[in-house]
């Protein structure tokens, strides 16, 4: 079944999200830099979807959703977790399951001390970072291609390199859907995000997850091209899932799109734990 795009409007602009036909608990997609909530499709036309209520949104400036009017403000990660709490609020999703691929994953923890009726919050391809400095050098690999996400006007060439490095280094082609994506995106969403990475431009998520009550799971994948996964093993997380990374073999930085039955298969596990009260 093709999933067509609704629209709600929030207080800044009308935003576009897909969802699933699910019944059960809430899921609620956020997705990365330069994508859309059709990077979510394995997850919204599977098992998982047809289970589970799962809503994908496209970001402000991405996929189908307006443009920002103020992008100083809208296009950073304060102005995203506005966003995502709106439209939770406004779907009635705000108990859900909150899932958050690397922006996404980095939104939530935004705007976490906001969702307070979240069941849990699941973020991969997502190092939390402090603020003051930002511990960027440490978060992420030195990939050639890492500051494109940041880069408010790309070539097409550029933009191929960019979404490389979303999968793992021997994917031999790139889904067609990314390249749509990213050409979609304003520009602007990745300039004035690199604008607002600066001291006390965003909460401190080191802290966040270290004083984090719900439970939280953070996936990996073994081939990630972006991500340092030993920076985010060596942080303070009270409330991790099993206490530790759930780690994902052939999966880059896009284990959701790449090894779909692998993550959604960790995702049941985590809904079905914290949704029964098993807080392990």
């Amino acid at each position: 079944m093709e999933l067509k795009p609704q629209k709600v409007e929030i207080s800044t602009q009308n935003i576009a999200y897909y969802e699933s036909s699910g019944k059960e608990q809430t899921i609620f997609l956020v997705h990365g830099n330069s994508s859309s909530g059709r990077s979510y499709l394995h997850q919204l036309q599977s098992q998982l979807g047809e289970t589970y209520r799962s809503i994908a949104m496209d970001l402000p400036g991405h996929g189908l959703s307006d443009v920002a009017a103020n992008p100083e403000v809208t296009y950073s990660l304060p102005g995203y977790a506005d966003a995502v709490v709106e439209v939770a609020k406004a779907l009635d999703a705000s108990n859900a399951i909150f899932v958050g691929w690397s922006l996404g994953g980095h939104i939530l923890l935004e705007a976490s001390d906001r969702l307070t009726d979240a069941q849990g919050i699941v973020i991969f391809g997502t190092p939390p970072i402090a603020d003051n400095p930002p511990s960027l050098e440490n978060a992420f690999l030195p990939h050639p291609s890492l500051s494109l996400g940041l880069t408010a006007e790309l070539s097409q060439e550029n933009m191929l390199a960019y979404v490389t490095t979303f999968f793992r280094p021997d994917m031999v082609e790139i889904p067609e859907l990314f390249l749509e994506d990213i050409a979609l995106t304003d520009g602007q969403a990745r300039g004035n995000l690199g604008a607002s990475i600066t001291p006390g431009g965003y909460r401190d998520e080191i802290e966040i997850v270290g004083n984090m009550k719900i439970p939280l799971m953070i996936i990996h994948g073994e081939q990630e091209q972006l991500v340092n996964a030993d920076h985010i093993a060596k942080l303070k997380m009270p409330t991790l899932w099993h206490g530790k990374i759930q780690f994902i073999s052939n999966a880059g930085h896009a284990p959701h799109w790449e090894t779909p039955e692998k993550f959604n298969s960790l995702l049941i596990d985590f809904i079905t734990d914290v949704t029964i009260g098993d807080r392990r």
